[in-house]
């Protein structure tokens, strides 16, 4: 049977004040239940709480929200980041396209599988489902000290087992031997609900870094514009993580929230560097 091992967590705390930047962390629970919440997280919810409820349903397809529960490594703060899932194949717009996933967590577009790259089809693959891709994307940088490179790794879940709110074999990664600490995003976003304009704390689910990616953050000011295009002129292929993080953000496709890419601080709307129009709609994937 498998369990989740570990040292108790003690006087932990859920701060509840806006902040924004960038913070490490390692993972302390993923989906945890009512009991968990108070055993791990030290949050008391009523039996009756919405919170512990992951499985779902969208346009007849099953969706599963999984949290993965952060614990910042220099202060005692918990923070949560949100993969959704979808019972259906992704595709482009346009339906010309698919994204496949191989067993070690990469992904790649295709038209057919006859397209795709030679390095990615050295393993067994898939077509990836809607949020898949994101999740693995995550695991890279949790899974530190796994060989993503080696042939021999294997990441992949049971797609039919994990849409059943199966999350055993992510559970018994926690305080493993791949474990390790990350830098995530701390965001805020903009929602309009209920006539009002309200702000939520969130983590960025789409780039992350390894922890000492941090201190090229303390050297160099990346929300300087003539440093973000100095970025977008130069070779990809000379690209560090980091340099690839800040442009993962401020490309077309990037962040639409309040972010920092400076160490996490308390969020102050009047000195916000980054600021967006776009509102979330309540029932949307990234509310």
């Amino acid at each position: 049977m498998s369990e989740i091992k570990g040292k108790k967590r003690e006087n932990q705390g859920f701060d509840n004040k806006l902040e924004i930047g960038l913070f490490p962390a390692k993972v302390v629970a993923i989906n945890p239940t009512i009991q968990e919440y108070k055993d791990i997280l030290g949050i008391e919810l009523k039996e009756d709480s919405k919170a512990a409820d992951y499985l779902g349903e969208k346009d007849g397809n099953t969706t599963l929200r999984i949290d993965f529960w952060l614990k910042e490594t220099k202060r005692e703060v918990l923070k949560k980041v949100t993969f959704f899932l979808e019972d259906k194949e992704r595709e482009n717009k346009d339906q010309t396209k698919k994204q496949y996933i191989n067993i070690t967590g990469n992904s790649s577009w295709a038209s057919d599988e006859s397209s795709l790259p030679s390095w990615f089809t050295k393993t067994d693959y898939k077509v990836a489902h809607s949020g898949e891709s994101d999740l693995y994307d995550f695991m890279r940088y949790w899974l530190g000290d796994l060989d993503f490179r080696s042939e021999e790794t294997k990441v992949y879940q049971e797609w039919k087992t994990l849409m059943k709110g199966n999350l055993n074999a992510l559970k018994e990664q926690i305080d493993g031997g791949f474990d390790t600490p990350f830098i995530s995003m701390a965001i805020v976003k903009t929602v309009e609900k209920d006539g009002e304009t309200k702000q939520y704390q969130g983590v960025y689910n789409k780039a992350f870094l390894p922890e000492y990616a941090l201190k090229q953050f303390r050297l160099v000011d990346y929300h300087k514009p003539e440093v973000q295009e100095a970025l977008k002129r130069k070779d990809p292929k000379k690209l560090g993580a980091h340099e690839k993080f800040v442009l993962s953000f401020i490309g077309e496709y990037g962040c639409k929230e309040e972010y920092l890419f400076k160490d996490i601080q308390e969020y102050d709307p009047s000195q916000s560097i980054v600021a967006t129009n776009k509102t979330l709609e309540p029932d949307s994937a990234e509310y």
